[in-house]
C-alpha cells in the first residue's frame, strides 16, 4: 500500500501563460492532470514486486549435533554445544526460498563437496539424503555466525547423481511445503563433515 503524507509547502502563484495544473487526488484525477503523476498510481509493477515477500509456508527449524546422520545412514554426532536456528519462508509461485541462519558454537571452517556447506537436504528424520539448496555460509565469530537472504529457481547446488545430473536440477520450493518432514537443513564444517549441527524441517 502507498503511503501519503502531507505537508504545508510554500509555493509561488504560477504566473499567466505557465503550464500550471492544479493537483488532483488518485481518484479525481483527470484529463488535466499531469500524465506522470498518473502512471505512478496505474503502474502495478510495485505490487508485482510485493508479491515476493508473501509466503505460502515458513518454518522455524532448531538443528543440534545429536541430530546429525553420516551418509551411511549411522548416527554420527556434531560438534558438541552447537545449535543452530534456522528460518525460511517458501514462495511457491516464484519458486523462492528466503532464509535467516543463525549458528552458535560452531568453530572452524566449513566443508562440502557442494559450493557451500549449508544446505536443505532431502530425507526423513534418521536417514540421509543429497542436498536440495546450497545457502551462503553464515559468517561472523563463533558465538554467532549468520545468513540471510533470498534463492530463486533454477537451484544449483553442485553435487552430482548417479547419473552426473546436479542434485538441485529441476527441484522446486514446492517439493518441500509438500512434504516439510521429508527434508533436513544443516551445516558442515571441515571437523564434522556429516554436519556440525542438523534439523528435520517438520
Amino acid at each position: 500500500m502507498l503511503a501519503i503524507l502531507s505537508a504545508t509547502v510554500a509555493v509561488a502563484a504560477p504566473t499567466a501563460g505557465s503550464d500550471y495544473k492544479p493537483y488532483h487526488n488518485k481518484d479525481k484525477y483527470n484529463d488535466d492532470c499531469d500524465e506522470d503523476w498518473k502512471s505512478i498510481w496505474d503502474n502495478d509493477d510495485w505490487k508485482k514486486a510485493e508479491k515476493l515477500f508473501y509466503f505460502d509456508t515458513e518454518y522455524y527449524v532448531k538443528a543440534t549435533p545429536d541430530q546429525v546422520i553420516g551418509t551411511d545412514g549411522v548416527p554420527a554426532p556434531g560438534q558438541p554445544g552447537a545449535k543452530g536456528i534456522f528460518k525460511y519462508g517458501i514462495n511457491v509461485a516464484e519458486n523462492t526460498i528466503c532464509y535467516n541462519i543463525t549458528l552458535s558454537g560452531v568453530t572452524g571452517d566449513y566443508f562440502s563437496g557442494a559450493v557451500t556447506a549449508t544446505h536443505i537436504h532431502e530425507a526423513a528424520k534418521g536417514k540421509s539424503g543429497p542436498p536440495r539448496l546450497a545457502f551462503p555460509n553464515p559468517k561472523g565469530p563463533d558465538n554467532r555466525r549468520v545468513s540471510y537472504g533470498c534463492l530463486t529457481g533454477p537451484f544449483f547446488v553442485g553435487t552430482n547423481n548417479t547419473a552426473g545430473i546436479d542434485n538441485a536440477a529441476g527441484f522446486h520450493v514446492r517439493q518441500i511445503v509438500a512434504n516439510p518432514s521429508g527434508f533436513f537443513t544443516d551445516s558442515h564444517t571441515s571437523t564434522f563433515r556429516a554436519g556440525a549441527v542438523r534439523g528435520q524441517l517438520s
